[in-house]
């Protein structure tokens, strides 16, 4: 065989293998959605759950969209469900880890609604929100202003409460109205509370891993959804500042190398422990690992705050 025959054997064995290696790269790194099976690496204190907290009445109270309703899981597996009891399931590391175990009198209602808004939230304390007795305390976990953003992911001119596609500018008055939104919306709800309430508010999380690139998600494009994301976190983080009740909840931080950018190595938020996406086929919801990070940070921030559930407070 000659040399030249030889190199011309070698080119065409070697061209599919890269041709293959290049496609392949080109789909895990722009495509692959890897979720993963093993419980997620958020460690959640044992120590703060082998006592109880109170006895007192405890309303555990579910306020929000649909990753407050628990879009998309079976019973048990929404965050509200799975802070409240350990699944037949449960992870080692969560084994006797829940409000229950720590609040023996603690009752649960979830007044959550898929696709809802924040304009509709306030509605909800209004009509939903029953005013409750003196002996009851209120534990409230909440999310909401994710649909502010993305409905109606551009198939209709951005508006208040549906701002998909606006820029900054226009949607200053309506992050305005949603600051103001939320100070009315606590302190309603508090006065809904007359034995006493904690709030434990989350932020919003980034699916583009803070990119800020909707058509990674093969949605229209977007120039401003970081800027507008941001002064949203703001308001929400700003509101837990502002009342001495209400706790802030950080799912954006946790969520970031968890998007659909999860497996670029070379993005500034990957994720080198568990480079999973937590999010569902619509990209608004929670996976189940998803749920799993968002009850295990819920339980953080409870336990953070427990000594406001004793009967002195």
């Amino acid at each position: 065989m000659t040399k030249r025959k030889y190199h011309r054997i070698i080119f065409w064995v070697a061209l599919p293998c890269c041709l293959v290696l290049f496609a392949g790269g080109v789909y895990w790194f722009r495509f692959a959605r890897p979720v993963g099976s093993r419980p997620v690496g958020i460690r959640v204190s044992q120590p703060a759950f082998q006592q109880i907290w109170s006895e007192r009445k405890i309303l555990l109270l579910g306020m929000g969209d649909s990753i407050t309703a628990g879009f998309g899981m079976d019973k048990g597996y929404g965050y509200v469900d799975w802070i409240l009891d350990n699944p037949p399931d449960e992870y080692s590391d969560m084994q006797g880890i829940c409000l229950r175990k720590v609040l023996p009198n603690i009752r649960v209602e979830n007044i959550a609604v898929s696709g809802s808004t924040s304009i509709q939230h306030a509605e909800y304390v209004e009509t939903k929100l029953e005013i409750q007795s003196e002996d009851v305390f209120g534990l409230i976990v909440w999310t909401t202003g994710g649909n502010d953003l993305i409905h109606f992911y551009g198939q209709r001119p951005p508006k208040e409460g549906a701002m998909y596609g606006a820029s900054l500018e226009q949607a200053k008055p309506w992050i305005d109205n949603f600051r103001n939104r939320l100070d009315e919306m606590i302190e309603k709800t508090k006065r809904k509370f007359p034995g006493g309430c904690a709030i434990f508010l989350a932020d919003i999380y980034d699916p583009s891993d803070g990119v800020g690139d909707p058509a990674s998600a093969f949605l229209p494009p977007w120039a401003d959804c970081l800027a507008i994301l941001g002064e949203y976190n703001t308001a929400l983080r700003t509101a837990a500042e502002k009342h001495n009740h209400v706790y802030h909840v950080p799912l954006h931080a946790a969520f970031l190398g968890h998007g659909t950018h999860c497996t670029q190595i070379w993005r500034k938020n990957y994720c080198w422990s568990d480079p999973a996406y937590w999010y569902g086929d619509n990209l608004e919801d929670p996976n189940k690992r998803g749920f799993d990070a968002i009850r295990r940070i819920f339980l953080i921030e409870i336990a953070k705050q427990r000594t406001v559930f004793t009967d002195e407070n």
